[in-house]
């Protein structure tokens, strides 16, 4: 065999071979949800029916029920509005929280960098108990902006501490050139600091909207309307009566709330991969 067709042979050894189990034991789960939503009741109530492979048909029922006898396109709807606003908000709040943190220095910084870092690794479970009193005394109970309101509370906190590693990694000399030239600290960082810093932006968005897009315990406890519920709510309600599970509506809505993510994913993996990377590696 030639040097060079060994050259051309090697990756398949060395990368994809060994990284093809990792890759089959992430997408198991998707391709799990995404058969198990063309099934029919039939053959998925069949114990001895092959669960992962379509024996009998394929059917479009699951959609059609989540699409004519529940809400779930408002309940889609909701969850892009609350998602997209609450991303929003935490990202525009962790850049200003993050840009003084990662770039002046003042009594205390160090330990009030961590802190945020901390308040991120509370559970929520703890938090919607008196984020609920805060919900009522505003009068938001039962509307999408108790969510919009108690969604940064942990947003907030991951994104700045995303953005402080990945504004480290930004030369300060532009800056002090961007100073010498007149521009105010605001006007450095709109100007000078963000431009270069997108990629660290959209990887701090990209995180907030997903754990937007998935949170359940505050979207059950604050929104009680049916037609006000987000999609992680609304599935599981309408969903799951009593023992009884709609497994192929479950996962048809399932399928369905995957795809923003997936799309935003796809459109931004190469700001996202290099956004997570720097931070990482600072």
């Amino acid at each position: 065999m030639s040097r060079s067709r060994a050259r051309q042979i090697r990756p398949l050894f060395t990368l994809y071979l060994p990284v093809m189990p990792f890759v089959l034991f992430a997408l198991f789960p998707l391709y799990f949800m995404l058969i198990t939503s063309f099934k029919k009741n039939a053959e998925l109530y069949d114990p001895s029916s092959i669960p992962f492979l379509i024996q009998r048909g394929v059917t479009f029922g699951h959609y059609q029920l989540l699409s004519n006898e529940t809400l779930f396109w408002s309940w889609f709807v909701n969850s892009l509005i609350v998602s997209v606003a609450a991303t929003v908000i935490s990202v525009v709040i962790g850049i200003l929280a993050a840009y003084p943190l990662a770039r002046m220095r003042f009594l205390g910084g160090d330990s009030f960098g961590m802190a945020i870092f901390i308040t991120y690794l509370v559970p929520p479970s703890l938090l919607f108990l008196p984020l609920s009193t805060v919900v009522n005394r505003l009068g938001l109970s039962d509307s999408l902006w108790s969510l919009v309101v108690t969604y940064p509370t942990f947003l907030v906190p991951f994104c700045t501490w995303l953005l402080m590693g990945y504004f480290r990694t930004v030369p300060k000399e532009i800056e002090e050139c961007a100073m010498l030239d007149g521009c105010g600290r605001l006007q450095t960082l709109l100007r000078i600091l963000l431009p270069v810093a997108v990629p660290g932006v959209i990887c701090a968005a990209l995180f907030a909207f997903t754990l937007s897009w998935n949170e359940f315990l505050y979207a059950l406890v604050f929104v009680s309307p049916a037609e006000l519920k987000t999609m992680t709510v609304g599935v599981f309600s309408e969903l799951i009566r009593g023992d009884i599970y709609y497994w192929g509506g479950l996962m048809a809505g399932a399928c369905i709330g995957s795809l923003p993510i997936v799309v935003a994913y796809v459109f931004f993996l190469d700001y996202y991969v290099s956004g997570l990377t720097a931070g990482a590696v600072k």
